[in-house]
């Protein structure tokens, strides 16, 4: 039997899969780490954390599996946008890898969005605003902070890159992930000159640019002896985490949005053509699909406000237990409203200068009032964003729920409700996992395309319609959330 294997490195986990080719998990392991904030706006990794979990989760999925190394006949790896690793010559990290969820970089965000054309960078590569998350942002606070790694940096990797040249030896990255660093030229497929220039780097200190699913390498003598796959097997490129996801849950035509809620909530919509938003409230990235392009919203705490809940104010409740105490709450939570803004404000109105916020809370609400809050919070930061895109001109025909979220039946309806949307739950709940599986498939020659492997390997377990009686109420709770953020922002400025 063939086997499609998919390493996923998320923000606080990576997941290893093996599928096989009708799409049905033949194993998986996760394998958690710690990130380290060792100071306000500071998070941070070293990069052999990414490597170590990787190869635990190849082992456990082989030995799980009972397959054999010469029975998987591809890879692919995805992975989060934006974290920066810089390696030497040899292929070693000079110091920790700067997460996305950093924000020391400000200083050299307004520096950027000063002294180039916002227009042009949206246009260029896709980016609306101008944040701290950006790779361009951390290169160029390493130039000024750490002059003696900026001098000794051989290559700029994100995490996807390196992991491929850890398997492989190769430096390789995915188009549609490189989207995310802001030295990427979204138009012409090729790193922006103009911006290299600026932060003062070469075209030769990055990866080289592949598609979705071309083969950046086959895994190395020294990645089989680490990792027990067969040296040679095929190892692909894929899109960011959340456009992987999407492809994992079929997303490949017009008109289909997947909303994910993992660490982060991120949104994508698959377009025909190029979009771009006159206010710049969206990102622009490119599809797994050759000349399709995808609308990604997103906001970096979603999943992660009530992983940070139930570590600090949990009582040593697990998620289930909290779920649990929230399913007790009416709808809105009884005035309380929460703003889940824990590491800065995603789109519709980006601002990473804001901060998060219980309000209305009062001596009768108890941990459950706290934990429907931030459900509902969620839920209407996705009401907001598909409202935005339906401003721009998007026919929504379906929402399909992913990420560790919609295995929760009440985060779920909540959703539906506030969202006045059916939403459909995908078989795999693990859809980037898929998706990237998925996009091995078609480079190992078995299925001839997406489409081809989508009909194949994607299926859907369940829809969950709204409450119409559940809507209207939730109508008036999303005003006032709403309200809430239009008069609160402008303290944290």
């Amino acid at each position: 039997m063939q086997y499609l294997l998919s390493l996923d490195a998320g923000t606080t986990s990576l997941k290893g899969m093996l599928f096989d080719v009708h799409g049905r998990q033949a194993a998986w392991r996760l394998e958690e780490y710690e990130l380290s904030k060792p100071a306000p706006d500071i998070v941070q990794l070293d990069p052999e954390v990414y490597w170590e979990a990787a190869k635990r989760a190849v082992r456990a999925v082989l030995a799980t599996s009972g397959a054999a190394p010469q029975d998987v006949a591809a890879m692919g790896v995805t992975s989060q946008g934006e974290t920066l690793i810089v390696v030497d010559r040899d292929g070693r990290p000079l110091r920790p890898a700067i997460v996305w969820l950093d924000n020391r970089t400000r200083e050299q965000s307004e520096a950027i969005d000063r002294d180039f054309n916002s227009t042009t960078v949206y246009r260029v590569t896709g980016q609306p605003e101008m944040i701290p998350t950006w790779s361009a942002t951390r290169i160029l606070w390493l130039r000024r902070h750490e002059p003696a790694v900026f001098q000794q940096a051989y290559k700029y990797l994100m995490v996807e890159d390196y992991l491929i040249y850890r398997l492989t030896g190769r430096f390789a990255t995915d188009r549609a992930l490189s989207a995310s660093t802001l030295y990427y030229d979204l138009t012409t497929g090729c790193w922006w000159p103009e911006m290299l220039q600026y932060l003062g780097i070469s075209e030769e200190q990055l990866p080289e640019l592949k598609d979705s699913g071309e083969v950046a390498g086959e895994v190395s003598e020294s990645a089989a002896r680490e990792t027990g796959l067969r040296p040679g097997t095929l190892v692909t490129t894929a899109p960011i985490d959340q456009v992987a996801g999407a492809v994992g849950a079929g997303n490949l035509e017009p008109g289909v949005i997947t909303e994910t809620t993992g660490a982060a909530l991120a949104i994508c919509a698959t377009l025909g053509e190029p979009l771009y938003d006159p206010l710049r409230r969206v990102g622009l990235y490119g599809h797994a699909v050759r000349g399709r392009f995808v609308l990604l919203p997103w906001i970096p705490t979603a999943g992660m406000v009530l992983r940070w809940f139930r570590d600090e104010l949990g009582g040593g409740n697990d998620y289930d237990q909290l779920v649990e105490q929230a399913q007790a709450i009416p709808e809105g939570a009884e005035g309380l409203i929460v703003l889940p803004h824990l590491s800065g404000a995603g789109s519709p109105e980006p601002d990473p200068r804001v901060k998060g916020v219980f309000w209305g809370v009062t001596l009768g609400h108890r941990r459950g009032h706290f934990v429907r809050a931030i459900l509902e919070s969620i839920a209407y930061v996705l009401r907001s964003n598909l409202t935005l895109l339906e401003e721009l001109g998007m026919q929504i025909r379906e929402v399909r729920s992913l990420g560790g979220a919609a295995r929760s039946d009440l985060w779920l309806q909540i959703k539906a409700d506030v969202c006045r949307k059916d939403l459909l739950v995908m078989a795999c709940d693990e859809a980037a996992s898929l998706g990237v599986a998925m996009i091995a498939s078609v480079a190992a020659g078995i299925h001839r395309d997406l489409a081809a492997a989508s009909n194949a390997m994607v299926d859907v377990h369940k829809r969950v319609p709204f409450d119409p009686d559940a809507a209207e109420r939730y109508d008036a709770a999303y005003v006032r959330y709403a309200d809430l953020y239009r008069h609160v922002k402008g303290l944290f400025h």
